[in-house]
C-alpha cells in the first residue's frame, strides 16, 4: 500500500458478450458508501478537485477514459494514472487532491464515506498545509 493511496482491484467477470464489474455491500471498499457522484465532460487542461478533506474517505474510479489524481500530504507527492475501469484509488483521509489531464472521454466515479459537509473542506492549499501540520 502506497502512504498517499493505495489501487484496488474491482471485481470484474466477462466473456465474449463483455464485462461487469461489481461493487457489493460487503465488499473491499474499506467503508460503508454514503455518497456516489460522477465527473464528466471536463474540458481539456481543467484541474478538478484542488480540495483536502479532513475525514472522508473516496475511492475513485475510471468508469471510462483515462486522468491522474495527484495526492499531496504536505510532505510527500505522489501522481496516479487511472485508466482502467477494473481499478479503483482509495483515497484516505487527511490529503490534498488534484484531478488532472481527463481525457475527452473520461468519466470519474467518486464512491465517498460521508455525504456532502462543507466544514470538512479545504478549499485553499495554504489553509491545508496549516491544518496538516496540526494533525
Amino acid at each position: 500500500m502506497n502512504f498517499l493511496g493505495n489501487i484496488l482491484d474491482i471485481p470484474t467477470f466477462g466473456d465474449r458478450d463483455g464485462f461487469l464489474s461489481a461493487l457489493e455491500g460487503d465488499s473491499f471498499i474499506p467503508f460503508e458508501i454514503e455518497r456516489v457522484y460522477f465527473i464528466y465532460g471536463v474540458p481539456e487542461g481543467v484541474i478538478r478537485g484542488s480540495h483536502g478533506h479532513k475525514t472522508l474517505e473516496q475511492v475513485i474510479i475510471p468508469v471510462a477514459g483515462s486522468f491522474e489524481v495527484c495526492l499531496k500530504d504536505g510532505v510527500s507527492e505522489g501522481t496516479f494514472q487511472l485508466d482502467s475501469p477494473t481499478k479503483g484509488l482509495y483515497v484516505r483521509p487527511g490529503l490534498w487532491r488534484n484531478l488532472q489531464t481527463f481525457s475527452k472521454d473520461a468519466v470519474c466515479l467518486v464512491l465517498a464515506s460521508e455525504h456532502f459537509d462543507e466544514a470538512d473542506y479545504l478549499h485553499e492549499y495554504s489553509d491545508y498545509l496549516l491544518w496538516a501540520g496540526a494533525n
